[in-house]
């Protein structure tokens, strides 16, 4: 299979200073045009998706600064996901179109129905990225009190993957047979009421949507965590990952991976993503240029809020050229980007202003910066080195640092063979050298 390819379709780009570079769009905040624009450029690049991460609060108003600045992962002014990409469904024909929605606040056959119209209006391009939400504040816009516990959230999220497959087979493939010249809609031989009785949910079934188009919509998922490990082994097509260096990549590919036999699945049935925010320039130096450009566009004050966002502890009382502390214990909210954090700063020394500048062109994630050669042959060699099956890439400014890596490292990867010239498919599952799942209840 090619090397998969995905783009993070967040108007403000990775870094918190992106959305005031000179290059950077105008007015991001819930710009239509300007979503459109980046699908059609990320699909001139052959990018196997469009993804677009979510959250459901409005998050940093106890960090002024940061609040002000916003966080490219806070996303105070969205539209919402799937509603969306319905849109840009309209004016793409190739890529894949994956939005985030969690298990924890919602219920499993709004989620079901709502994923399968998007496969339906694309044609077979959705995916969903099932979460289980790790911002406690999100837990007050729902009747909550306070955050569930991080057991009970993937205890929960399991049962709700179980539900929201079995009423994608609600449906023979061929239930609707809409024949005028017998009246028959449907053949009513062929639904399945899903019935379900479980300890989170009880479902009756079936659902009021035709299979889709893939069978399921590609499932995607970004835990670390062992529960988070086990509920992607369990259900997930895609993992988008989070490590700093190829060998803890390596580990994680091969930890993952190999869980999927205890499911009856093969290595095949899943691909696994590398975050990483990429700076290209036409040389070294330029590339080294503007990842000084946007540092230079963010207070100490400002990525001092961030960084105490990214690891969950607030970080203001810690002297900024002191060296970064290390916080061993979990809270209820705390996710495996904030852990990789920590153990970047622990293993390589870093003092608290090191850390924050480290972090802020990658969101928490991974980065690599030079020239085209100089990115492909990092690209090349986690993907060969079974670090990952692709890259989920975010550009540092949007839509110039897209259309960059489009026009400078696309044409490298195609020329070593890494990656297409066309798309393969008519589905994502198809781009994604996924099988298609049968379904259980109509053989």
């Amino acid at each position: 299979m090619p090397m998969t390819l995905a783009a993070n379709a967040n108007a403000q780009g990775s870094h918190v200073g992106e959305w005031r570079h000179p290059a950077a769009w105008d007015a991001p905040c819930t710009n239509l045009e300007n979503a459109v624009r980046l699908a059609r450029i990320a699909e001139s690049g052959k990018f196997d998706l469009l993804f677009l991460a979510d959250g459901n609060g409005v998050r940093q108003m106890d960090k002024p600064d940061l609040f002000a600045a916003t966080s490219p992962s806070d996303r105070p002014g969205v539209f919402e996901p799937v509603t969306l990409l319905a849109a840009l469904a309209m004016a793409t024909d190739h890529i894949g179109l994956v939005a985030t929605t969690t298990t924890t606040y919602d219920e499993p056959f709004a989620v079901a129905r709502r994923f399968a119209s998007l496969d339906h209006i694309s044609k077979g391009r959705a995916g969903w990225n099932l979460v289980t939400t790790s911002n406690p504040g999100d837990a007050l816009n729902f009747s909550h009190a306070a955050h569930a516990a991080r057991e009970h959230r993937y205890e929960r999220a399991r049962e709700f993957a179980e539900v929201v497959k079995g009423l994608w087979d609600s449906w023979a493939d061929d239930a609707f047979p809409q024949d005028k010249a017998s009246g028959r809609y449907l053949d009513p031989s062929k639904v399945h009421v899903l019935g379900h009785q479980g300890k989170h949910f009880q479902v009756a079934g079936p659902l009021n949507a035709p299979r889709p188009v893939q069978g399921h919509p590609v499932v995607f998922s970004a835990g670390q965590s062992e529960q988070g490990k086990e509920l992607s082994a369990a259900h997930a097509d895609c993992v988008f990952a989070i490590e700093s260096t190829r060998p803890a990549a390596q580990r994680l590919y091969a930890d993952i991976k190999g869980r999927l036999a205890t499911y009856g699945r093969s290595h095949d049935d899943m691909r696994i993503l590398a975050g990483v925010t990429i700076f290209v320039g036409e040389t070294e130096a330029e590339a080294d240029a503007l990842f000084q450009e946007l540092e230079d566009l963010v207070s100490p004050a400002v990525g001092v809020d961030y960084l105490s966002k990214m690891v969950g502890t607030k970080m203001t009382g810690y002297p900024l050229d002191g060296p970064m502390p290390v916080f061993e214990e979990e809270h209820v909210g705390h996710t495996g980007i904030g852990k990789a954090i920590i153990a970047m700063a622990k293993e390589e020394g870093l003092t608290v202003r090191e850390t924050y500048k480290r972090i802020l062109p990658q969101m928490g994630g991974n980065m690599f910066k030079g020239d085209p050669k100089q990115i492909a042959d990092i690209m090349e060699d986690w993907y060969r080195a079974k670090a990952c099956d692709g890259f989920m890439i975010a550009a540092p400014v949007v839509p110039t640092g897209l259309e960059r890596f489009i026009r400078l490292v696309v044409p490298e990867l195609q020329r070593r063979g890494l990656f297409r010239r066309e798309y393969e498919g008519r589905t994502l599952r198809d781009n994604l050298g996924l099988r298609r799942p049968a379904n259980p209840f109509f053989a």
